[in-house]
């Protein structure tokens, strides 16, 4: 059977690969009764990341008329595509997150993280710049067109599968995937689950 189409990048797209991920996600329901994706990349602005398991409950996969799962290498790659962390299966983390992100209610993180994720022309993925120097760990930059990982003296480039062979953190401005307020989460303290290719615990 091919792969499914509900691979998530850490541009936002949404790829079929066979690779597993570590996270589970949704955007709202994106698929026919086939289970193919239509043109709608979300439905609501509650973009979340959750557990793959969750108190023994199980569902099959892009059924008719459910929401979309969505995967993910890891919870970096989620950030960087402008999800946040489930209130539900991820009530800790998602509070952790909430207070390092500066926001009180679920409503208005969606709303505040939304803006940041979104150009409203284009309806693609906003990018920012950002000194290289500055960022925190788990945060993705586009080095030659592709998405790297920040982490401590290294950028790790990102693959469906894990990340590859680390390579020099950038000097100067950089072009910086995770939206900016989710930046700033990440250097008031939040720190997400890593894959463990990644070398390095999350």
């Amino acid at each position: 059977m091919s792969p499914r189409q509900n691979r998530v990048t850490p541009l936002g797209e949404i790829l079929a690969d066979p690779a597993r991920g570590l996270f589970m996600g949704n955007r709202g329901r994106l698929h026919d009764a086939e289970g193919r994706l239509g043109r709608a990349r979300w439905r609501h602005k509650a973009w979340i990341c959750c557990l793959v398991e969750f108190r023994g409950h199980r569902r099959p996969i892009m059924a008719p008329g459910r929401y979309t799962e969505l995967f993910f290498l890891d919870e970096a790659v989620a950030l960087a595509a402008g999800h946040r962390p489930c209130a539900a299966c991820r009530r800790a983390d998602f509070r952790r997150f909430a207070k390092d992100f500066g926001a009180t209610t679920a409503a208005r993180l969606d709303a505040l993280l939304h803006a940041a994720r979104i150009c409203p022309v284009s309806g693609r993925q906003r990018h920012h710049t950002a000194p290289a120097a500055a960022l925190p760990d788990a945060s993705f930059v586009l080095l030659e067109e592709a998405p790297h990982l920040i982490l401590g003296a290294a950028a790790l480039p990102w693959r469906p599968a894990g990340y590859g062979a680390p390579r020099a953190r950038p000097d100067g401005r950089v072009t910086v995937l995770t939206p900016a307020p989710t930046v700033a989460a990440l250097a008031a303290g939040y720190r997400p689950v890593l894959h463990p290719s990644a070398g390095l615990p999350g």
